[in-house]
């Protein structure tokens, strides 16, 4: 087996690397660098090249700063230079028709941040288990997101298709079926893939996803994208145009991107998507929800779902000496009427008031969402599988939470990867990795987790739980069901 595998793409010759009987091949360019007149422009297809091109080491991201300060729960490297548009395939087996399903994964990191390079996505378990998995990097922030008036709209949504269309085109050569591709992500990554079930452009490209506490700007209508960019031109003095933008240096769009994204003086303390897709009109036709309302959206199997405390943690941090007003307030903005806000409390009795915030914005950003979705997807009658990840992480920071990225590890059967047992804890269940990655194995290859995971349906709910010991159970979210049955979305600027 040579140390150092060269596989032919519709570009040219790339060659890898083979680590644990995987051949890994990384920083392969999808498009051209987004530098110059590129920057905020559609992604281009790059020039094709006749040398071999190293895929040895990981290409530049375009994370130029991590998210928040200070280390995030999730190792994200970043790692400096121009042709962030690139991507890492891990493959088992580089015979052309050997036709293994593949699995493209779309990092997180809050459309601001996150990284491909990360040791927790890395692609060795799932080829292991006969999967080839592909991960992606594209443009965040200003330069993905913000609305433009000389560029077009949701340039990383165009940038995650043009990665799509790099692997329809080119997966094959690395023993890969580009019609078995299943898309996932976590965080902002899951929103990518409800995002891509929402984009018809992008419905071809696969035939199953995967959601992992997606978040979505909510709401998200062009008028919504335009605020967002009157915002930005309010707080900088700089109109929203590309010509105004193109030759700013990194640093300087960083500067002007935390100017747009810091919260009002006296707006609640809530994260914000501000910088994420939005429904242009075109690309994205409509909000991501109203698509899975009025199933616009992908038909294709679909496995969601949360875990538990997703960013408790942080607000209990940040917020323990909050007073009860603190908690209706954060309640009142999320949409909840003064009778909801009065049943949320009773529903968390014993709380702390910053208890009460941290599990507010956990379910109005994510476990209400996967709801409502797995919710309208059941009355269609589409393939769709629910799951609620419970054990909680024993590691002393972490409280006792089942918080935001805790179950990456086990899903990708990793919990051996650098700093995973910081996030876990010690001891951590290897039967629940072994169990949840090999859900997903079944998933991704045969369109469904197996028989002792059912279908989600409107009569049963049927909800996996992800603990010591998973099981199937009924309805796990019926008393905040009625609560969120009440709310109003608030509107986003």
């Amino acid at each position: 087996m040579s140390q150092q595998p060269l596989v032919t793409t519709a570009l040219g010759p790339v060659r890898g690397v083979w680590q644990d009987r995987s051949a890994r091949f990384l920083g392969i360019p999808y498009a051209k660098a987004p530098v110059g007149d590129l920057r905020f422009a559609a992604p281009e297809v790059p020039e094709s090249w006749t040398e071999p091109l190293a895929a040895t080491s990981y290409g530049p991201t375009a994370q130029r700063r991590g998210f928040g300060e200070g280390p995030t729960i999730i190792p994200e490297p970043s790692i400096p230079g121009d042709d962030v548009l690139n991507l890492n395939v891990f493959t088992p087996d580089l015979t052309p028709d050997a036709a293994l399903p593949v699995l493209v994964w779309i990092h997180g990191g809050g459309f601001v941040a996150g990284s491909a390079a990360s040791p927790w996505y890395d692609g060795g378990t799932f080829n292991r288990d006969g999967v080839v998995l592909v991960s992606l990097g594209y443009r965040l922030g200003i330069e993905g997101f913000l609305h433009l008036a000389d560029a077009p709209d949701n340039r990383a949504v165009l940038d995650w298709i043009a990665a799509l269309r790099w692997v329809r085109d080119n997966i094959a050569a690395f023993g890969g079926d580009p019609a078995k591709v299943t898309i996932a992500g976590q965080s902002a990554g899951g929103g990518a893939v409800q995002t891509l079930m929402a984009t018809p452009s992008a419905h071809e490209l696969f035939r199953a996803g995967i959601s992992v506490s997606g978040a979505v700007m909510d709401p998200q209508s062009r008028a919504d994208g335009l605020a967002v960019a009157a915002r930005f031109t309010a707080r900088t003095g700089l109109p929203a145009t590309a010509a105004a933008l193109r030759d700013l240096s990194h640093e300087e769009l960083q500067r002007l991107q935390d100017l747009v994204t810091a919260p009002e003086d006296d707006g609640a303390p809530l994260p914000e998507l501000l910088l994420a897709p939005f429904a242009d009109g075109e690309l994205i036709p409509q909000d991501v929800h109203g698509a899975f309302r009025d199933g616009s959206a992908s038909p294709a199997p679909l496995m969601l779902g949360a875990t538990h405390h997703e960013f408790n943690f942080a607000a209990e941090l940040g917020m323990a000496d909050a007073p009860i007003e603190a908690a209706v307030g954060v309640l009142g903005s999320i949409g909840l009427s003064p009778e909801g806000t009065s049943a949320y409390l009773a529903l968390h009795e014993g709380a702390t008031p910053a208890g009460v915030i941290g599990q507010a914005i956990t379910d109005s950003l994510f476990r209400a969402a996967a709801s409502a979705i797995a919710e309208a997807r059941a009355g269609q009658d589409r393939p769709t599988w629910m799951y609620a990840f419970e054990w909680r992480s024993t590691a002393p920071m972490f409280g006792g939470q089942a918080f935001h990225c805790l179950d990456l590890p086990f899903a990708f059967d990793l919990l051996g990867a650098e700093r995973a047992e910081d996030a876990t804890g010690p001891d951590a269940p290897v039967a629940l990795a072994r169990a949840m990655h090999g859900a997903w194995v079944s998933f991704i290859r045969d369109l469904d987790p197996g028989r002792s995971w059912p279908r989600y349906t409107r009569s049963g709910r049927e909800t996996m739980v992800w603990d010591t010991t998973p099981y199937v159970t009924g309805d796990t979210l019926s008393a905040e069901r009625e609560i969120w049955a009440t709310r109003s979305v608030p509107t986003t600027t």
